[in-house]
Protein backbone atom coordinates (compact mmCIF):
# COMPACT_ATOMS: atom_id res chain seq x y z
CA UNK A 1 0.00 0.00 0.00
CA UNK A 2 1.48 3.35 -1.00
CA UNK A 3 0.43 6.95 -0.42
CA UNK A 4 1.25 10.31 -1.93
CA UNK A 5 1.23 13.50 0.16
CA UNK A 6 -0.66 11.69 2.94
CA UNK A 7 0.86 10.54 6.23
CA UNK A 8 -0.98 7.38 7.30
CA UNK A 9 -0.43 4.07 9.02
CA UNK A 10 -1.22 1.54 6.31
CA UNK A 11 -1.31 -1.33 8.80
CA UNK A 12 -4.56 0.02 10.18
CA UNK A 13 -6.23 -0.87 6.89
CA UNK A 14 -5.05 -4.47 6.60
CA UNK A 15 -8.26 -5.84 8.08
CA UNK A 16 -10.49 -3.90 5.67
CA UNK A 17 -8.46 -5.12 2.68
CA UNK A 18 -8.54 -8.71 3.95
CA UNK A 19 -12.30 -8.61 4.44
CA UNK A 20 -12.86 -7.43 0.89
CA UNK A 21 -10.40 -10.03 -0.42
CA UNK A 22 -12.31 -12.82 1.36
CA UNK A 23 -15.58 -11.47 -0.02
CA UNK A 24 -14.34 -11.32 -3.61
CA UNK A 25 -11.98 -14.30 -3.61
CA UNK A 26 -12.97 -16.65 -0.72
CA UNK A 27 -10.20 -19.18 -1.45
CA UNK A 28 -7.41 -16.61 -1.08
CA UNK A 29 -5.46 -15.82 2.09
CA UNK A 30 -3.47 -12.61 2.67
CA UNK A 31 0.29 -12.35 2.36
CA UNK A 32 2.28 -9.15 2.77
CA UNK A 33 5.50 -8.68 0.74
CA UNK A 34 8.66 -7.68 2.58
CA UNK A 35 9.76 -5.28 -0.17
CA UNK A 36 7.67 -2.28 -1.11
CA UNK A 37 5.58 -2.31 -4.30
CA UNK A 38 5.72 -2.38 -7.25
CA UNK A 39 8.98 -4.34 -7.44
CA UNK A 40 7.65 -6.95 -5.01
CA UNK A 41 4.91 -7.87 -7.51
CA UNK A 42 7.28 -9.05 -10.24
CA UNK A 43 6.23 -12.62 -11.00
CA UNK A 44 3.04 -12.38 -8.90
CA UNK A 45 -0.26 -13.51 -10.42
CA UNK A 46 -2.58 -12.76 -7.47
CA UNK A 47 -1.96 -9.39 -5.84
CA UNK A 48 -3.35 -5.94 -5.11
CA UNK A 49 -1.62 -2.55 -4.75
CA UNK A 50 -3.47 0.34 -3.13
CA UNK A 51 -2.41 3.89 -3.94
CA UNK A 52 -3.72 7.06 -2.32
CA UNK A 53 -3.06 10.37 -4.11
CA UNK A 54 -4.25 13.65 -2.65
CA UNK A 55 -4.99 16.46 -5.09
CA UNK A 56 -6.06 20.01 -4.36
CA UNK A 57 -9.78 19.23 -4.61
CA UNK A 58 -10.08 15.44 -4.98
CA UNK A 59 -8.22 12.46 -3.54
CA UNK A 60 -7.92 9.24 -5.57
CA UNK A 61 -7.82 5.79 -3.99
CA UNK A 62 -6.88 3.14 -6.52
CA UNK A 63 -6.71 -0.64 -6.21
CA UNK A 64 -4.67 -2.40 -8.89
CA UNK A 65 -5.76 -6.06 -8.76
CA UNK A 66 -3.83 -8.79 -10.59
CA UNK A 67 -5.46 -12.19 -11.20
CA UNK A 68 -3.57 -14.66 -13.38
CA UNK A 69 -2.69 -12.84 -16.58
CA UNK A 70 -5.43 -10.24 -16.13
CA UNK A 71 -5.59 -7.00 -14.17
CA UNK A 72 -7.94 -4.13 -13.42
CA UNK A 73 -7.52 -0.81 -11.67
CA UNK A 74 -10.46 0.31 -9.50
CA UNK A 75 -10.60 4.00 -8.56
CA UNK A 76 -12.70 5.87 -5.98
CA UNK A 77 -12.59 9.66 -5.55
CA UNK A 78 -13.59 11.75 -2.55
CA UNK A 79 -13.12 15.43 -1.53
CA UNK A 80 -9.58 16.05 -0.27
CA UNK A 81 -10.93 18.15 2.60
CA UNK A 82 -12.16 14.93 4.21
CA UNK A 83 -8.51 14.12 5.01
CA UNK A 84 -8.37 17.21 7.24
CA UNK A 85 -11.15 16.03 9.56
CA UNK A 86 -10.80 14.27 12.92
CA UNK A 87 -8.60 11.12 12.79
CA UNK A 88 -11.52 8.75 13.28
CA UNK A 89 -13.39 10.35 10.37
CA UNK A 90 -10.29 10.17 8.17
CA UNK A 91 -9.93 6.49 9.03
CA UNK A 92 -13.48 5.66 7.98
CA UNK A 93 -13.25 7.76 4.80
CA UNK A 94 -10.07 6.00 3.69
CA UNK A 95 -11.30 2.58 4.77
CA UNK A 96 -14.50 2.95 2.78
CA UNK A 97 -12.63 4.16 -0.31
CA UNK A 98 -10.13 1.29 -0.02
CA UNK A 99 -12.83 -1.34 0.12
CA UNK A 100 -14.87 0.17 -2.69
CA UNK A 101 -11.88 0.57 -5.01
CA UNK A 102 -10.92 -3.06 -4.35
CA UNK A 103 -14.52 -4.10 -5.00
CA UNK A 104 -14.67 -2.15 -8.27
CA UNK A 105 -11.53 -3.84 -9.57
CA UNK A 106 -12.41 -7.29 -8.24
CA UNK A 107 -15.93 -7.40 -9.69
CA UNK A 108 -14.61 -6.17 -13.03
CA UNK A 109 -12.34 -9.21 -13.09
CA UNK A 110 -15.08 -11.56 -11.86
CA UNK A 111 -17.57 -10.21 -14.36
CA UNK A 112 -20.44 -9.78 -11.89
CA UNK A 113 -21.50 -7.97 -8.72
CA UNK A 114 -21.97 -9.69 -5.35
CA UNK A 115 -25.31 -9.98 -3.51
CA UNK A 116 -24.29 -7.47 -0.83
CA UNK A 117 -22.12 -5.37 -3.10
CA UNK A 118 -19.06 -3.92 -1.37
CA UNK A 119 -20.48 -4.46 2.14
CA UNK A 120 -18.29 -6.80 4.17
CA UNK A 121 -19.59 -6.28 7.70
CA UNK A 122 -21.69 -8.58 9.84
CA UNK A 123 -24.47 -6.01 10.22
CA UNK A 124 -25.45 -4.43 6.88
CA UNK A 125 -28.81 -3.33 8.29
CA UNK A 126 -27.08 -0.63 10.34
CA UNK A 127 -26.54 1.54 7.26
CA UNK A 128 -30.20 2.06 6.27
CA UNK A 129 -31.33 1.96 9.92
CA UNK A 130 -28.94 4.81 10.78
CA UNK A 131 -30.25 6.82 7.84
CA UNK A 132 -33.88 6.24 8.89
CA UNK A 133 -33.09 7.11 12.50
CA UNK A 134 -31.57 10.41 11.38
CA UNK A 135 -34.65 11.34 9.35
CA UNK A 136 -34.06 9.93 5.87
CA UNK A 137 -37.00 8.57 3.91
CA UNK A 138 -37.00 4.85 3.07
CA UNK A 139 -36.20 5.75 -0.55
CA UNK A 140 -33.21 7.85 0.56
CA UNK A 141 -31.94 5.10 2.87
CA UNK A 142 -32.24 2.47 0.15
CA UNK A 143 -30.43 4.76 -2.31
CA UNK A 144 -27.31 4.59 -0.08
CA UNK A 145 -27.30 0.81 -0.40
CA UNK A 146 -27.82 1.03 -4.16
CA UNK A 147 -25.46 3.84 -5.17
CA UNK A 148 -22.70 3.72 -2.57
CA UNK A 149 -22.44 -0.01 -1.93
CA UNK A 150 -24.03 -1.55 -5.07
CA UNK A 151 -26.25 -3.91 -3.07
CA UNK A 152 -28.57 -6.06 -5.20
CA UNK A 153 -32.33 -5.27 -5.34
CA UNK A 154 -33.32 -8.38 -3.37
CA UNK A 155 -30.82 -7.68 -0.59
CA UNK A 156 -31.83 -4.02 -0.49
CA UNK A 157 -35.43 -5.05 0.13
CA UNK A 158 -34.33 -7.41 2.90
CA UNK A 159 -32.17 -4.75 4.52
CA UNK A 160 -34.92 -2.12 4.39
CA UNK A 161 -37.50 -4.45 5.97
CA UNK A 162 -35.08 -5.22 8.79
CA UNK A 163 -34.00 -1.57 9.17
CA UNK A 164 -37.58 -0.54 9.91
CA UNK A 165 -37.79 -3.23 12.60
CA UNK A 166 -34.46 -2.06 14.05
CA UNK A 167 -35.60 1.56 14.34
CA UNK A 168 -38.93 0.51 15.91
CA UNK A 169 -37.06 -1.68 18.40
CA UNK A 170 -34.72 1.15 19.37
CA UNK A 171 -37.66 3.50 19.93
CA UNK A 172 -39.16 0.99 22.38
CA UNK A 173 -36.06 0.77 24.60
CA UNK A 174 -35.60 2.73 27.82
CA UNK A 175 -32.35 3.94 29.33
CA UNK A 176 -32.63 1.79 32.46
CA UNK A 177 -33.10 -1.50 30.56
CA UNK A 178 -30.65 -4.26 29.63
CA UNK A 179 -31.08 -7.69 28.09
CA UNK A 180 -29.77 -10.95 29.53
CA UNK A 181 -28.08 -13.91 27.87
CA UNK A 182 -27.66 -17.25 29.68
CA UNK A 183 -25.15 -19.67 28.10
CA UNK A 184 -25.66 -23.41 28.68
CA UNK A 185 -22.56 -25.01 27.06
CA UNK A 186 -23.85 -28.58 26.73
CA UNK A 187 -25.34 -30.54 23.83
CA UNK A 188 -26.36 -34.19 23.36
CA UNK A 189 -23.83 -34.38 20.51
CA UNK A 190 -22.03 -32.01 18.16
CA UNK A 191 -23.22 -31.30 14.61
CA UNK A 192 -20.58 -31.21 11.88
CA UNK A 193 -21.15 -27.52 11.05
CA UNK A 194 -21.10 -26.30 14.66
CA UNK A 195 -18.29 -24.20 16.13
CA UNK A 196 -20.11 -23.13 19.30
CA UNK A 197 -18.43 -24.02 22.53
CA UNK A 198 -20.45 -26.92 23.86
CA UNK A 199 -19.59 -30.16 25.58
CA UNK A 200 -21.19 -33.45 24.57
CA UNK A 201 -23.22 -34.40 27.59
CA UNK A 202 -22.17 -38.06 27.54
CA UNK A 203 -18.57 -36.95 28.13
CA UNK A 204 -19.28 -34.22 30.69
CA UNK A 205 -22.16 -35.62 32.75
CA UNK A 206 -20.34 -35.02 36.09
CA UNK A 207 -20.07 -31.30 35.24
CA UNK A 208 -23.80 -30.68 34.76
CA UNK A 209 -24.81 -30.43 38.43
CA UNK A 210 -21.87 -28.23 39.53
CA UNK A 211 -22.36 -26.01 36.47
CA UNK A 212 -26.02 -25.44 37.38
CA UNK A 213 -25.09 -24.49 40.94
CA UNK A 214 -22.29 -22.23 39.72
CA UNK A 215 -24.64 -20.51 37.29
CA UNK A 216 -27.09 -19.85 40.12
CA UNK A 217 -24.28 -18.12 42.02
CA UNK A 218 -23.52 -15.94 39.01
CA UNK A 219 -27.23 -15.14 38.65
CA UNK A 220 -27.22 -13.90 42.24
CA UNK A 221 -24.17 -11.74 41.53
CA UNK A 222 -25.85 -10.31 38.45
CA UNK A 223 -28.94 -9.49 40.49
CA UNK A 224 -26.83 -7.58 42.99
CA UNK A 225 -25.17 -5.67 40.14
CA UNK A 226 -28.49 -4.62 38.60
CA UNK A 227 -29.90 -3.63 41.97
CA UNK A 228 -26.86 -1.39 42.52
CA UNK A 229 -27.23 0.29 39.13
CA UNK A 230 -31.02 0.55 39.21
CA UNK A 231 -31.49 -1.32 35.95
CA UNK A 232 -34.07 -3.89 34.91
CA UNK A 233 -34.14 -6.72 32.39
CA UNK A 234 -36.16 -6.20 29.21
CA UNK A 235 -35.52 -9.51 27.39
CA UNK A 236 -33.91 -12.85 28.28
CA UNK A 237 -32.38 -15.42 25.94
CA UNK A 238 -31.15 -18.80 27.18
CA UNK A 239 -28.97 -20.43 24.54
CA UNK A 240 -25.88 -22.56 24.24
CA UNK A 241 -25.31 -25.35 23.44
CA UNK A 242 -28.76 -26.71 24.02
CA UNK A 243 -30.36 -25.61 27.33
CA UNK A 244 -32.87 -28.46 27.24
CA UNK A 245 -29.96 -30.87 27.55
CA UNK A 246 -30.45 -30.15 31.27
CA UNK A 247 -32.96 -32.16 33.29
CA UNK A 248 -36.35 -30.71 34.31
CA UNK A 249 -35.04 -30.31 37.86
CA UNK A 250 -31.93 -28.44 36.68
CA UNK A 251 -33.97 -26.12 34.47
CA UNK A 252 -36.32 -25.46 37.38
CA UNK A 253 -33.36 -24.64 39.63
CA UNK A 254 -31.93 -22.07 37.22
CA UNK A 255 -35.25 -20.44 36.37
CA UNK A 256 -36.17 -20.32 40.05
CA UNK A 257 -32.88 -18.57 40.86
CA UNK A 258 -33.55 -16.04 38.12
CA UNK A 259 -37.01 -15.29 39.48
CA UNK A 260 -35.59 -14.88 42.99
CA UNK A 261 -32.58 -12.67 42.23
CA UNK A 262 -33.17 -10.79 38.97
CA UNK A 263 -35.36 -7.72 38.23
CA UNK A 264 -37.75 -9.33 35.73
CA UNK A 265 -40.89 -7.25 36.39
CA UNK A 266 -40.50 -5.42 33.07
CA UNK A 267 -39.32 -8.44 31.07
CA UNK A 268 -41.41 -8.61 27.89
CA UNK A 269 -39.77 -11.63 26.25
CA UNK A 270 -38.12 -14.82 27.57
CA UNK A 271 -36.66 -17.28 25.07
CA UNK A 272 -35.24 -20.75 25.68
CA UNK A 273 -33.54 -22.67 22.89
CA UNK A 274 -34.97 -26.16 23.01
CA UNK A 275 -33.17 -26.54 19.71
CA UNK A 276 -32.60 -30.25 19.41
CA UNK A 277 -35.86 -32.24 19.33
CA UNK A 278 -34.10 -35.17 21.00
CA UNK A 279 -33.86 -33.05 24.19
CA UNK A 280 -37.52 -31.97 24.33
CA UNK A 281 -39.86 -33.73 26.75
CA UNK A 282 -43.28 -32.84 28.22
CA UNK A 283 -41.67 -32.59 31.67
CA UNK A 284 -39.14 -29.96 30.55
CA UNK A 285 -41.78 -28.00 28.66
CA UNK A 286 -43.96 -28.02 31.77
CA UNK A 287 -41.11 -26.42 33.74
CA UNK A 288 -40.69 -23.72 31.07
CA UNK A 289 -44.42 -22.98 31.05
CA UNK A 290 -44.50 -22.80 34.85
CA UNK A 291 -41.83 -20.10 34.84
CA UNK A 292 -43.52 -18.00 32.16
CA UNK A 293 -41.20 -18.72 29.26
CA UNK A 294 -42.97 -17.43 26.17
CA UNK A 295 -40.61 -18.29 23.29
CA UNK A 296 -39.05 -21.66 22.41
CA UNK A 297 -36.83 -22.77 19.53
CA UNK A 298 -37.25 -26.14 17.86
CA UNK A 299 -34.51 -26.24 15.23
CA UNK A 300 -34.67 -28.96 12.58
CA UNK A 301 -32.01 -27.43 10.21
CA UNK A 302 -33.45 -29.90 7.68
CA UNK A 303 -36.45 -32.21 7.54
CA UNK A 304 -34.59 -34.67 5.30
CA UNK A 305 -33.50 -37.73 7.28
CA UNK A 306 -30.46 -38.37 5.06
CA UNK A 307 -29.22 -34.80 5.48
CA UNK A 308 -29.82 -34.95 9.25
CA UNK A 309 -27.78 -38.14 9.50
CA UNK A 310 -24.96 -36.60 7.49
CA UNK A 311 -24.91 -33.62 9.86
CA UNK A 312 -24.56 -35.86 12.90
CA UNK A 313 -27.99 -35.03 14.34
CA UNK A 314 -29.39 -38.24 15.90
CA UNK A 315 -33.03 -37.54 15.15
CA UNK A 316 -35.43 -37.70 12.22
CA UNK A 317 -37.96 -35.43 10.60
CA UNK A 318 -40.66 -37.33 12.45
CA UNK A 319 -38.92 -36.53 15.77
CA UNK A 320 -39.08 -32.84 14.86
CA UNK A 321 -42.80 -33.05 14.16
CA UNK A 322 -43.34 -34.88 17.46
CA UNK A 323 -41.36 -32.27 19.42
CA UNK A 324 -43.26 -29.42 17.76
CA UNK A 325 -46.60 -30.97 18.71
CA UNK A 326 -45.40 -31.38 22.31
CA UNK A 327 -44.46 -27.69 22.44
CA UNK A 328 -47.88 -26.67 21.12
CA UNK A 329 -49.62 -28.85 23.71
CA UNK A 330 -47.47 -27.67 26.63
CA UNK A 331 -48.18 -23.94 26.68
CA UNK A 332 -48.66 -20.69 24.83
CA UNK A 333 -45.15 -20.59 23.34
CA UNK A 334 -44.14 -18.62 20.28
CA UNK A 335 -41.97 -21.08 18.34
CA UNK A 336 -38.92 -20.45 16.17
CA UNK A 337 -37.63 -23.08 13.75
CA UNK A 338 -34.23 -22.89 12.01
CA UNK A 339 -33.29 -24.20 8.58
CA UNK A 340 -29.85 -24.12 6.93
CA UNK A 341 -29.38 -23.63 3.19
CA UNK A 342 -26.29 -25.31 1.75
CA UNK A 343 -25.91 -28.38 3.96
CA UNK A 344 -23.95 -31.39 2.65
CA UNK A 345 -26.22 -33.72 0.70
CA UNK A 346 -29.02 -31.16 0.32
CA UNK A 347 -30.41 -29.77 -2.94
CA UNK A 348 -32.73 -26.91 -3.92
CA UNK A 349 -35.62 -29.38 -4.21
CA UNK A 350 -34.81 -30.98 -0.86
CA UNK A 351 -34.47 -27.63 0.88
CA UNK A 352 -37.77 -26.44 -0.61
CA UNK A 353 -39.46 -29.58 0.74
CA UNK A 354 -38.02 -28.99 4.23
CA UNK A 355 -39.21 -25.39 4.16
CA UNK A 356 -42.69 -26.40 2.99
CA UNK A 357 -42.97 -28.88 5.89
CA UNK A 358 -41.86 -26.25 8.41
CA UNK A 359 -44.24 -23.62 7.03
CA UNK A 360 -47.07 -26.17 7.25
CA UNK A 361 -46.39 -26.56 10.98
CA UNK A 362 -47.01 -22.82 11.39
CA UNK A 363 -44.27 -21.61 13.79
CA UNK A 364 -44.34 -17.92 14.64
CA UNK A 365 -40.72 -17.47 13.52
CA UNK A 366 -38.61 -19.21 10.88
CA UNK A 367 -34.90 -18.44 10.63
CA UNK A 368 -33.20 -19.28 7.34
CA UNK A 369 -29.45 -19.63 7.78
CA UNK A 370 -26.83 -19.94 5.07
CA UNK A 371 -24.17 -22.54 5.83
CA UNK A 372 -20.95 -20.95 7.08
CA UNK A 373 -17.71 -22.91 7.27
CA UNK A 374 -16.57 -22.11 10.79
CA UNK A 375 -13.18 -22.65 12.34
CA UNK A 376 -13.35 -25.44 14.89
CA UNK A 377 -16.24 -27.24 13.19
CA UNK A 378 -15.85 -30.82 12.00
CA UNK A 379 -17.01 -29.70 8.56
CA UNK A 380 -14.06 -27.30 8.36
CA UNK A 381 -11.61 -29.96 9.50
CA UNK A 382 -12.95 -32.63 7.12
CA UNK A 383 -14.62 -30.80 4.21
CA UNK A 384 -17.47 -32.47 2.35
CA UNK A 385 -18.92 -31.71 -1.06
CA UNK A 386 -21.41 -28.88 -0.66
CA UNK A 387 -24.14 -27.40 -2.85
CA UNK A 388 -22.78 -24.74 -5.21
CA UNK A 389 -23.24 -21.03 -4.56
CA UNK A 390 -25.78 -21.00 -7.38
CA UNK A 391 -27.78 -23.80 -5.73
CA UNK A 392 -27.67 -21.99 -2.39
CA UNK A 393 -28.95 -18.82 -4.05
CA UNK A 394 -31.80 -20.84 -5.57
CA UNK A 395 -32.64 -22.18 -2.10
CA UNK A 396 -32.68 -18.69 -0.55
CA UNK A 397 -34.67 -17.04 -3.33
CA UNK A 398 -37.29 -19.78 -3.20
CA UNK A 399 -37.42 -19.46 0.60
CA UNK A 400 -38.09 -15.72 0.43
CA UNK A 401 -40.94 -16.21 -2.03
CA UNK A 402 -42.50 -19.05 -0.04
CA UNK A 403 -42.20 -17.24 3.30
CA UNK A 404 -43.67 -13.99 2.03
CA UNK A 405 -46.57 -15.89 0.43
CA UNK A 406 -47.16 -17.63 3.78
CA UNK A 407 -47.41 -14.26 5.57
CA UNK A 408 -43.91 -14.05 7.10
CA UNK A 409 -41.79 -10.89 6.94
CA UNK A 410 -38.02 -10.51 7.53
CA UNK A 411 -37.14 -8.69 10.76
CA UNK A 412 -33.42 -9.19 11.41
CA UNK A 413 -30.41 -10.45 9.49
CA UNK A 414 -26.68 -10.85 9.81
CA UNK A 415 -23.74 -12.22 7.87
CA UNK A 416 -20.75 -14.39 8.79
CA UNK A 417 -17.30 -15.14 7.44
CA UNK A 418 -16.87 -18.04 5.01
CA UNK A 419 -20.59 -18.10 4.27
CA UNK A 420 -21.71 -19.91 1.12
CA UNK A 421 -22.07 -17.40 -1.72
CA UNK A 422 -21.47 -14.42 0.62
CA UNK A 423 -25.18 -14.50 1.52
CA UNK A 424 -26.83 -14.04 4.95
CA UNK A 425 -28.95 -15.41 7.80
CA UNK A 426 -32.48 -13.98 8.01
CA UNK A 427 -35.09 -14.17 10.75
CA UNK A 428 -38.68 -14.25 9.44
CA UNK A 429 -41.72 -13.62 11.60
CA UNK A 430 -45.46 -13.61 11.53
CA UNK A 431 -46.73 -10.08 12.28
CA UNK A 432 -46.48 -9.29 15.99
CA UNK A 433 -43.95 -12.00 16.87
CA UNK A 434 -40.57 -10.37 16.11
CA UNK A 435 -37.98 -11.19 18.78
CA UNK A 436 -36.79 -7.98 20.42
CA UNK A 437 -33.75 -9.78 21.83
CA UNK A 438 -32.60 -10.89 18.38
CA UNK A 439 -32.88 -7.34 17.04
CA UNK A 440 -31.14 -5.64 19.97
CA UNK A 441 -28.37 -8.24 20.09
CA UNK A 442 -27.64 -8.25 16.38
CA UNK A 443 -28.00 -4.49 15.86
CA UNK A 444 -26.25 -3.67 19.18
CA UNK A 445 -29.00 -1.35 20.46
CA UNK A 446 -28.45 -1.63 24.21
CA UNK A 447 -26.37 -3.46 26.83
CA UNK A 448 -26.55 -7.23 27.12
CA UNK A 449 -25.40 -8.86 30.34
CA UNK A 450 -24.17 -12.43 29.73
CA UNK A 451 -23.95 -15.27 32.26
CA UNK A 452 -22.89 -18.89 31.95
CA UNK A 453 -20.44 -20.65 29.67
CA UNK A 454 -19.17 -18.66 26.69
CA UNK A 455 -21.43 -15.67 27.31
CA UNK A 456 -20.11 -12.26 26.19
CA UNK A 457 -21.36 -9.19 28.05
CA UNK A 458 -21.66 -6.19 25.71
CA UNK A 459 -21.95 -2.78 27.38
CA UNK A 460 -23.37 -0.13 25.08
CA UNK A 461 -23.06 3.64 25.58
CA UNK A 462 -26.15 5.15 23.84
CA UNK A 463 -24.75 8.70 23.71
CA UNK A 464 -21.64 7.72 21.75
CA UNK A 465 -22.27 4.24 20.32
CA UNK A 466 -19.23 2.85 22.18
CA UNK A 467 -19.30 -0.90 22.92
CA UNK A 468 -17.13 -2.79 25.40
CA UNK A 469 -17.08 -6.58 25.72
CA UNK A 470 -16.37 -8.92 28.66
CA UNK A 471 -16.24 -12.66 27.92
CA UNK A 472 -16.99 -15.54 30.26
CA UNK A 473 -14.83 -18.68 29.99
CA UNK A 474 -15.94 -20.91 27.12
CA UNK A 475 -15.64 -24.39 28.60
CA UNK A 476 -17.54 -25.75 31.64
CA UNK A 477 -14.32 -26.71 33.42
CA UNK A 478 -12.87 -23.20 33.02
CA UNK A 479 -16.16 -21.61 34.01
CA UNK A 480 -16.30 -23.53 37.28
CA UNK A 481 -12.62 -22.89 37.97
CA UNK A 482 -13.05 -19.12 37.57
CA UNK A 483 -16.52 -18.81 39.11
CA UNK A 484 -15.49 -16.82 42.19
CA UNK A 485 -13.56 -14.37 40.01
CA UNK A 486 -16.51 -14.08 37.60
CA UNK A 487 -18.93 -13.22 40.38
CA UNK A 488 -16.53 -10.63 41.77
CA UNK A 489 -16.04 -9.08 38.33
CA UNK A 490 -19.81 -8.79 37.86
CA UNK A 491 -19.87 -6.41 40.85
CA UNK A 492 -16.95 -4.44 39.42
CA UNK A 493 -18.99 -3.67 36.28
CA UNK A 494 -21.28 -1.34 38.26
CA UNK A 495 -19.48 1.96 37.45
CA UNK A 496 -19.39 1.15 33.74
CA UNK A 497 -22.99 -0.02 33.67
CA UNK A 498 -24.07 3.21 35.37
CA UNK A 499 -22.31 5.18 32.62
CA UNK A 500 -24.39 3.41 29.97
CA UNK A 501 -27.72 4.64 31.34
CA UNK A 502 -29.57 7.31 29.44
CA UNK A 503 -31.54 7.97 26.28
CA UNK A 504 -30.21 7.24 22.81
CA UNK A 505 -28.66 10.03 20.79
CA UNK A 506 -29.88 9.91 17.20
CA UNK A 507 -27.89 7.50 15.10
CA UNK A 508 -25.21 6.54 17.62
CA UNK A 509 -26.47 3.01 18.15
CA UNK A 510 -26.76 2.45 14.44
CA UNK A 511 -23.18 2.83 13.32
CA UNK A 512 -22.17 2.34 9.70
CA UNK A 513 -21.10 -0.95 8.14
CA UNK A 514 -17.47 0.12 7.90
CA UNK A 515 -17.26 0.03 11.70
CA UNK A 516 -18.35 -3.58 11.98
Amino acid sequence: MTSDNVDWDTGRYHYAAEQMMLTLFPAERPEYPETPPPTSLVGEDNAVIFTLHRGKKLTNMSALVLRGNRWHNGVVRFPSEKLDEEPVSVYHTVQRALKQSFYNAGTALLGHDLPWGSLTGVRPVKIPAKALWEGATPAQAEKILKDTYRVSPLRRRLAMDCARESVNAQKSLRGDEVSLYIGIPFCPSRCIYCSFISAAVDKCLPLLAPFVEGLCQEIQAAGALLEKTGQVIRTVYMGGGTPTTLSPEQLDRILGAMKEHLPLSRCTEFTVEAGRPDTITPEKLSVLAKHGIDRVSVNPQSMDDAVLERMGRPHSGEDIRRAFCQVRQAGNFAVNMDLIAGLPGDSPAGFAQSLAEVIALGPENITVHTLALKKGSRLMEAPEELPSDGEVETMLNAAWEALRQAGYVPYYLYRQKYMSGSFENVGWTKPGYASLYNITMMEELHSILALGGGGVTKLFWPKTGKIERFANPKYPQEYLRDLEKLCREKGELAPLLLETRGPHKAGTALRGEEEQ
